[in-house]
């Protein structure tokens, strides 16, 4: 799951009022005035840096992983689609509950939920990198996904909350979005070098400082108001299912595949049924009645696909195919992540002078180019030719992104931006896990010739939806960076 004041809203099924800096019951450690000790003084530094944490932390487990699944599969006897699962039950997990858990985290107040995320998150850690084998090391995964789920529109919603002035809430959210961002551009470096160091448990050994010392922090902010959130469970409970069956279907095949995919069609029908008649879904279909909309999400899922599937593929390819190191495999990605904030800034900067159409399909195209020349790799290619060349797919998209969610926001009205933000996410988290759970199936069965297929796919889904961006309308964003998880690819 910032452009202007209405994406600094959590992406929560409805969007809240907003709330007086002392709103709230009393935070550890303070009293009633009158009683000899303090009043509840709002530090919005203090939730700032106790959001950053844990979106950090999610953040960083989107991109740390994937340079450790050799290691994974070496250690506990995991073929591909063991690694599969290992990444998209902690990616699909987040992008299913990202539909709800923004009106969950309203109806018991953002701080109480984000405590508890971030409590779940640290103990799912612990427990991922304790797993014994493959099977506790997915659940715990898959634990973490939700967690994740819970404390990425609390971290948002705290920070809109401690920031009532629109000017300073612009600049808290972008130093909360470049934060994330570093977060996940480090990710391969960091997950490499302590695979390389130690061990792949490390990967997940890492958040547990983290995440206690924002648990820690989270008693010292003002407690959130709770307000009236309808939650829409059946909704939500068949988006769960009908995601994970069809990623069941891509990732295991076989006989079952079928009933898998049978399942998924089912789940979907009564999802889009449920959707149409519910009074608060959380996918409020007339959103897409909007071209502006349709074709935002469309090209966000598209970016997607083509970037966290390349980051996976080749991860894997570093290692697999050219015998790397975990370590130089992380290196290898650290050209086309560590240039993305200037892109992402780059691209506000674009939009904002010339519209979202010129950013949009200037970076599909960059972005289809670059996979085209990914296909000429092989397996005697030079490793830092290979990074260089995977420059051009990740700044495409990084120049992208920004205005496409700028220009859906824009499309709804301020009520719906929140739902908007919130449908707009789970779409591009559940297309990056879907290209993860297909293209791993592709490199299965012959590796450099499974990642020609899935740089192919890519291409043409890219191809797509940059004749789509055509259609895009008018937008009045683009002045600002999109939130962390947003704007980065």
């Amino acid at each position: 799951m910032d452009q202007q004041n209405e994406l600094l809203r959590a992406p929560r099924a409805v969007p809240a009022p907003p709330i007086p800096p002392a709103a709230g019951p009393p935070c550890a450690g303070t009293s009633p005035a009158g009683s000899g000790t303090r009043t509840p003084v709002p530090r919005p530094g203090l939730t700032l840096v106790t959001a950053l944490l844990g979106f950090g932390l999610i953040t960083l487990d989107t991109s740390v992983v994937n340079v450790a699944l050799p290691a994974v599969g070496g250690d506990l006897g995991a073929g591909m689609s063991g690694l599969q699962w290992t990444v998209d039950a902690y990616t699909l997990a987040l992008a299913a509950l990202l539909l709800s858990t923004g009106a969950l985290a309203d109806r018991v107040g953002a701080s109480r939920a984000y405590a508890v995320g971030v409590a779940v998150f640290t103990l799912a850690s612990a427990a991922c990198g304790l797993a014994p084998g493959l099977p506790a090391l997915v659940g715990a995964r898959v634990v973490q996904g939700m967690a994740a789920a819970v404390m990425l529109p609390a971290s948002l919603a705290l920070v809109r909350e401690a920031y009532p002035d629109p000017a300073r809430r612009a600049r808290a959210v972008s130093l909360w979005a470049a934060g994330g961002t570093v977060a996940m551009a480090f990710g391969p470096v960091v997950g490499g070098a302590l695979t390389s160091g130690w061990s792949w448990r490390w990967i997940f050994f890492v958040n547990l400082p983290a995440g206690l010392l924002a648990l820690a922090l989270t008693t010292r902010v003002t407690r959130s108001a709770r307000r009236p959130a309808p939650l829409d469970v059946p909704g939500q409970l068949t988006a769960a299912l009908a995601l994970g069956a069809l990623t069941f279907a891509a990732i295991e095949g076989g006989p079952e595949a079928w009933w898998a995919l049978g399942a998924a069609a089912v789940s979907s029908a009564a999802f889009l049924l449920i959707e149409a008649r519910h009074r608060h879904p959380v996918v409020p279909l007339g959103l897409f009645r909007s071209p502006n909309v349709a074709v935002s999400v469309a090209a966000a899922s598209a970016n997607s696909v083509a970037f966290y599937g390349m980051v996976f593929v080749f991860g894997l390819y570093f290692q697999q195919v050219l015998g790397l190191s975990a370590l130089a495999a992380g290196v290898m990605f650290l050209p086309m992540t560590g240039l993305l904030p200037a892109v992402n800034v780059l691209s506000a900067r674009a939009a904002a002078r010339h519209g979202a159409r010129l950013p949009v399909v200037t970076g599909q195209l960059v972005t289809v180019a670059g996979l085209l020349l990914l296909l000429y790799v092989d397996e005697s290619a030079p490793p830092a030719l290979v990074a260089a060349l995977l420059v051009p797919m990740a700044l495409g998209c990084g120049l992208a992104l920004p205005p496409l969610i700028a220009t859906a926001m824009d499309a709804v009205p301020a009520e719906r931006a929140g739902t908007a933000a919130g449908v707009l996410n789970a779409a591009r988290q559940t297309a990056g896990g879907l290209s993860i759970a297909v293209f791993g199936s592709f490199v299965a069965d012959g590796f450099v010739a499974g990642m020609r297929a899935a740089l192919a796919v890519s291409a043409a889904l890219m191809a797509v939806v940059t004749f789509a961006a055509f259609r895009l309308g008018p937008s009045a964003s683009g002045t600002e960076p999109a939130p962390a998880g947003t704007h980065a690819p």
